[in-house]
């Protein structure tokens, strides 16, 4: 008889990552397959969302090719948010996705976001959560304003984890977290909807993470196994990561910065999402725009493989010789939520070469999140020791040591690296059966290699560049708008 296994899938800004683990937690087999963000205009960022299945439907044949699948218990998704499909009634996507670092619905952001009152937000969403160029709304205003044949053929906007459940089982669901911006404490906010006309009937509705949206259409491997609704990446990846309980922190690493903590305490906070309390877990959390983007950039300049980045890095001391660098390449999500901010190097002078290049753009992402971490301990009310870290960006020694450095607190890296993937495996245990309760999935599934300690001899020198950072930014807004 085929062992009981579970597949998490987390269908990233980058790559599908896929993992098959038994009930044990033990890793069986693994997949990934990456993909291009299109760039046709200035602020325009997409995806082809066949991309995302094309990848699904290879790493289901992957394990079903090496594995015995007849004991397969259940698939979990999870992926990227505020990247939106709108799709016909058959299913079919109508445009390419627009990614989460599109900007191109700034202008009808700004327009919504006049229409609503300081005290709605809080009354909404207890906290203020801005309606920027990603957000859903924005999106469906920007598509109803410019391509009214579109919206008027758009049977759904969905995230790409809920696209993907949709082809697979032909079924349409979402969950309350990931449509972030549009839910408050009993489903979505009908007022703010009621801003687009139209907005309410064309979104999915609304169950837990660990709820069954339909099966495996026959054909594909996998056939008949349940899949869950799954959660967004941050989510996915905050279970992946061990974070789970009351006061616990997480830091993802991937394409962008997602630094979270968890409290049941709100202090509303500008620039922070609060997320609306599930399963008794109250998550802030404050996105960046870039991290390992930056890097990827950087690398493709140099003509540098990441552990080569790794090693320049590494070789390199904390010195005026390293520029600073702000990594608003795409603009900036948390904590400043500024479309119109840009990358740049400063500080800039002879000493400085490819190492100190690297380590700068390592330095002003940290000191970004530091940053987001800054707004997040007051939103949640307390300050941080440690946090648990996953995700690619973390496989660099010296980059998360750069991290701990910068924070001034600990940073535990999982040994997984996929920490989305673990955690849709997770929801696919919970929908299934397979496991009790979310502590135990987690306990049982997470695990970790090292921790990272802050070298206290250099607090004051990460204090002085966060300085400076901010100022930096500050000084070149009027440029930048």
């Amino acid at each position: 008889m085929a062992s009981e296994c579970l597949i998490g899938i987390d269908i990233g800004t980058t790559a599908t990552k896929a993992i098959l683990v038994d009930r044990r937690g033990d890793r069986l087999a693994s997949f990934a397959r990456a993909y291009p963000v299109r760039r046709p205009a200035p602020g325009l960022a997409e995806q082809d969302p066949a991309d995302w299945m094309d990848a699904i439907d290879a790493a289901l044949a992957a394990f079903a090719a090496a594995h015995d699948l007849s004991g397969l218990q259940g698939i979990g998704l999870c992926s990227q948010v505020n990247t939106h499909v709108f799709v016909d009634a058959a299913g079919r996507a109508l445009l390419p996705a627009i990614v989460w670092q599109d900007t191109r619905a700034a202008a009808d952001a700004a327009a919504l976001e006049a229409r609503i009152a300081p005290a709605d937000k809080l009354a909404w969403f207890g906290a203020p959560i801005p309606v920027d160029a990603s957000h859903a709304l924005s999106r469906m205003a920007h598509v109803a304003r410019v391509r009214p044949e579109v919206w008027a053929a758009t049977r759904h906007v969905l995230l790409p984890k809920d696209y993907c459940a949709l082809q697979l089982t032909g079924e349409v669901a979402g969950d309350p977290v990931s449509a972030v911006g549009l839910v408050g404490r009993n489903g979505y906010v009908a007022p703010l909807l009621d801003l687009v006309p139209g907005a309410a009937e064309r979104l999915p509705s609304l169950f837990d993470f660990h709820h069954v949206v339909g099966r495996v259409r026959s054909g594909r491997p996998g056939a008949g196994a349940p899949v869950m609704v799954g959660a967004m990446d941050a989510w996915g990846g905050m279970f992946g990561v061990g974070v789970v309980r009351e006061g616990d922190a997480m830091y993802q690493s991937g394409t962008s910065e997602i630094p979270g903590i968890i409290s049941a305490h709100v202090h509303p906070t500008p620039g922070v999402i609060v997320f609306p309390p599930y399963g008794g877990i109250v998550m802030h959390a404050a996105p960046t725009q870039t991290g390992g983007a930056a890097l990827a950039w950087l690398g493709q300049v140099l003509g540098r493989s990441p552990a080569e980045m790794s090693e320049l890095a590494a070789g390199v001391a904390p010195s005026s010789a390293v520029p600073l660098f702000l990594p608003h390449l795409s603009g900036e999500r948390a904590p400043i939520w500024d479309s119109a901010t840009r990358g740049v190097f400063a500080r800039l002078d002879t000493r400085a070469g490819a190492p100190e290049m690297v380590r700068a753009v390592m330095e002003g992402v940290a000191l970004s999140v530091r940053w987001a971490f800054e707004a997040l301990e007051a939103s949640a009310g307390l300050r941080l020791a440690r946090a648990n870290i996953g995700g690619g960006g973390s496989r660099s020694d010296a980059w998360c040591q750069i991290r701990a450095d910068a924070l001034g607190f600990a940073l535990r890296r999982t040994a997984v690296a996929d920490s989305a993937a673990v955690g849709a495996a997770i929801l696919a245990g919970l929908g299934s059966g397979v496991m009790a309760s979310l502590p135990e999935a987690v306990d049982g599934l997470v695990r970790f290699d090292r921790t990272f300690e802050p070298d206290p001899a250099l607090s004051g020198y990460y204090a002085e560049r966060f300085g400076k950072y901010r100022e930096l930014y500050e000084a070149l807004r009027a440029f930048n708008g």
